[in-house]
């Protein structure tokens, strides 16, 4: 049920244009101005991979940068499914893998029981803040090595489903999830 999911969003973000992407991934930043999350220092934040029309998350980190907020990129090891993370600095080099997911080459390492704020890409998510992703796992292995109350916001281009079916114990739920139109808050 979750591969149809995925196709099903997979095929709604191949019909959408690049200008959309960009009118929607404004309106989304301009929603995440009005969630109570400024107090907070350590932001995790993932970059666009453009080839899959994912949300253009760079008008999130210019608002990040002009809050002055610390900014956390990963690193993906497709060999253990884990996340590596790094703060972005003015020289922090950033090339995409042959996935096409841009990643800092190295940096300052940021254990991620420091982050505070995780904005969590995704394909599709429900009214009870379950998400699905691309099906590698790595946002759930990153989340569970979080501290307890860190904050997570999914991004999505689309509204919610209903329900997604197929909820594993080790899929860790969201607190939040923008989109262009509304933010949706779960119940914690």
């Amino acid at each position: 049920m979750k591969n149809k999911l995925r196709n099903k969003y997979q095929e709604f973000r191949a019909g959408i244009s690049s200008e959309e992407i960009e009118t929607k991934s404004i309106e989304i930043a301009n929603n995440i101005l009005k969630l109570p999350i400024w107090d907070y220092n350590f932001f995790h934040l993932f970059l666009t991979i453009s080839e899959k029309k994912e949300i253009d998350t760079e008008p999130i980190l210019h608002i990040l940068q002009g809050k002055d907020k610390n900014i956390v990129l990963s690193k993906a090891d497709f060999n253990t499914g884990k996340l590596s993370n790094y703060l972005l600095t003015d020289s922090t080099l950033i090339k995409k893998n042959k996935w096409n997911i841009p990643e800092p080459v190295d940096g300052i390492e940021i254990p991620a029981s420091k982050i505070d704020v995780v904005f969590v890409p995704l394909l599709a998510f429900d009214k009870l803040g379950h998400r699905v992703g691309y099906g590698k796992g790595f946002y759930d292995i990153f989340l569970a090595g979080c501290k307890k109350d860190v904050i997570k916001i999914g991004l999505s281009l689309f509204e919610a489903e209903e329900k997604i079916p197929e909820i594993l114990v080790s899929d860790v739920p969201l607190d939040y999830c923008v989109t262009p139109q509304k933010t949706y808050q779960f119940k914690k």
